[in-house]
């Protein structure tokens, strides 16, 4: 069946259509800032703050109540007049570097960076030794023909 050019744009209008609710925000109006410029520097800030219910979402993405607290204190933060470096720190301060999205490298976040790559060389290091207890292990040795004899007499079948 062949496809016109009417039911391809059908099709993809259908898709966008589709897509749309999954470009969403969790942002509620009652939230927005008036002042646009406030509003995207407000964004910019909740895009990089780890949901700390979700844990993998922003809190800008995020539907979550405790988010919601969060997008509103960050904007309660811009209205004081402070600055995005301001805010970040207080978040920081007051929930620690958890609530970054990309945490900073630090003593304190160093576990935090490096186990990946440990987890990574201790299963290196375990299938190198797996491999190396495969080559030094014995070959077994055929059976003898007494061998042969007795486990066929075991097994019920004739030589």
């Amino acid at each position: 069946m062949r496809l016109t050019l009417r039911r391809l744009r059908v099709a993809a209008l259908a898709g966008l259509v589709a897509a749309a609710p999954l470009a969403a925000v969790a942002v509620q109006p009652d939230e927005i800032l008036p002042d646009p410029k406030l509003e995207a520097r407000a964004r910019a800030i909740s895009a990089d703050l780890r949901c700390l219910v979700c844990q993998n979402q922003s809190i800008d993405d995020s539907d979550a109540p405790l988010a919601r607290d969060l997008r509103v204190l960050v904007r309660e933060q811009i209205r004081a007049g402070k600055d995005d470096a301001q805010v970040r720190d207080y978040l920081v301060a007051r929930y620690g570097d958890f609530i970054l999205l990309k945490p900073p490298v630090k003593l304190q976040t160093l576990l935090l960076w490096g186990l990946p790559f440990l987890v990574v060389a201790a299963g290196a290091a375990g299938l190198m030794a797996a491999a190396r207890r495969k080559r030094a292990a014995p070959a077994a040795a055929p059976l003898s023909d007494e061998e042969r004899r007795r486990l066929a007499a075991l097994v019920g079948k004739p030589d």
